[in-house]
């Protein structure tokens, strides 16, 4: 695991000390890490929205409802 320095603002290490003390963390290290990797996936998550939403662009209009569509996302999304 590499080691890096990074500096906080007053208000961002006051909230981070908070979270170690209040037992969530175990270090400011661990806390960082964790908000990285949350980070992360919602990147991922963001990708694919944007992907869905390119390619929604590129393929034109339709003639469906609101509620046709509604209820084939859900569908989708349900499995």
């Amino acid at each position: 695991m590499s080691r890096q320095s990074i500096s906080f603002t007053k208000p961002n290490d006051e909230w981070l000390k908070a979270q170690v003390d209040n037992k969530e963390y175990s270090s400011k290290s661990e806390l960082v890490n964790d908000l990285i990797r949350q980070a992360r996936k919602q990147q991922v998550q963001i990708d694919w929205i944007r992907a869905k939403i390119e390619k929604a662009q590129n393929s034109g209009f339709t003639s469906d409802s609101k509620e046709s569509i509604l209820a084939q996302s859900k569908s989708l999304l349900n499995g």
